[in-house]
């Protein structure tokens, strides 16, 4: 519904806006619905926050997170005119879309992909081209639109888990005339990763989260890669103190304790692996994820009235009422007991 007061622009006043994963304020909820790492931070980061938490809150943040960007400048070997950190990657989309594309502008994406684009796109007044993906999550040569002026590939994919070849991503970087931006929030849980684009072609983007496999969604800490003539462009768009203090302290510590990430990644993997096996033994479908969630169809009984009898049960999932959705659940990867209590209540269900 549009709102009634006449001040907003037309095209804001049009737009549905992004609607984010439930948040439960009660306790005792199995939550699978919104990607969240089921384990703490690296103890690092807390030790870190807790003796930041100090009479230096009073003083602005860095606004060129220097610590964050020098730790990813060493670990990824680009140079630090190559990196750019903020509020989440969600913001570092944010400024792609302000920086490229504007009024009437087309911007391609696949289909089904993360929402928050479409919402990006329309912020812009820009002109969304959705490309279906096929039905394994392969994606098509039409997404070589000629006259787009960014490309959008979550590569692994929301809401699939599944995972483009750093061959076909090339083949879509070097034959558009437009950029590319690559969304990789997902990687760490993959044996993907596209990085070597940035080096080699100049209209190619990749951004990342802390979110997700550092364990870190409370702190809202992304970063991107691009080429330095891009990076320098896109810092005039960016709010001049977009991360804020607790949120960098958190960052430096995270990455400098990569075994914790990597560790609670792999035990993610290895809990994906036994979960989507027992799935399939319930007659789910469910693709092959490179993510820490899993998509899955449902094998008979409508996936929004599952959905909602798992939600009576205390267990939270994600349902898209959504084209080609409309039958799946996603679910995101807890800890081991949490999976073994969803696969009980699903058994019971069925």
């Amino acid at each position: 519904m549009e709102p009634t007061t006449p001040y907003f622009l037309p095209h804001i006043a049009r737009m549905q806006g992004y609607i984010p994963g439930e948040q439960p304020r009660e306790a005792g909820i199995i939550k699978l619905n919104t990607n969240e790492n089921p384990y703490p931070p690296s103890p690092l980061v807390v030790e870190r926050l807790l003796a930041a938490c100090n009479e230096g809150l009073r003083r602005y943040p860095d606004p060129g997170a220097t610590g964050v960007r020098q730790r990813l400048s060493r670990l990824f070997g680009v140079a630090m005119e190559e990196t750019l950190v903020g509020n989440g990657s969600d913001e570092l989309l944010n400024i792609a879309l302000r920086c490229f594309a504007g009024p009437g502008d087309a911007v391609v994406y696949p289909y089904p992909t993360y929402a928050y684009y479409e919402t990006l796109i329309q912020l812009q007044g820009a002109r969304s081209v959705m490309v279906d993906f096929a039905e394994d999550f392969s994606l098509p040569d039409s997404i070589l639109v000629p006259d787009a002026r960014l490309t959008l590939l979550s590569n692994p994919n929301s809401p699939s888990g599944t995972l483009l070849s750093r061959e076909r991503v090339e083949q879509v970087v070097a034959r558009v005339r437009g950029l590319v931006l690559v969304d990789e929030a997902y990687v760490d849980f993959s044996d993907g990763g596209s990085l070597d684009l940035v080096r080699r072609y100049p209209n190619v983007i990749l951004t990342r989260t802390m979110s997700k496999s550092f364990s870190l969604a409370g702190m809202r800490l992304g970063f991107g890669f691009a080429p330095a003539a891009l990076v320098q462009g896109m810092w005039k768009v960016k709010d001049h103190y977009n991360v804020n203090q607790l949120s960098l302290v958190a960052a430096e510590a995270a990455l400098d304790d990569l075994p914790h990430m990597r560790a609670n990644a792999a035990r993610i993997g290895a809990t994906r692996q036994r979960l989507t096996a027992r799935l399939r033994e319930q007659g789910f479908q469910v693709w092959d994820s490179q993510t820490n969630f899993v998509l899955a169809r449902t094998p008979g009984p409508a996936a929004a009235g599952l959905y909602e009898q798992l939600k009576e049960r205390r267990i939270l999932v994600r349902y898209f009422a959504q084209r080609r959705l409309e039958d799946c659940l996603r679910i995101s990867i807890g800890t081991d007991e949490e999976i073994d209590a969803l696969l009980g209540v699903l058994a019971e269900l069925l």
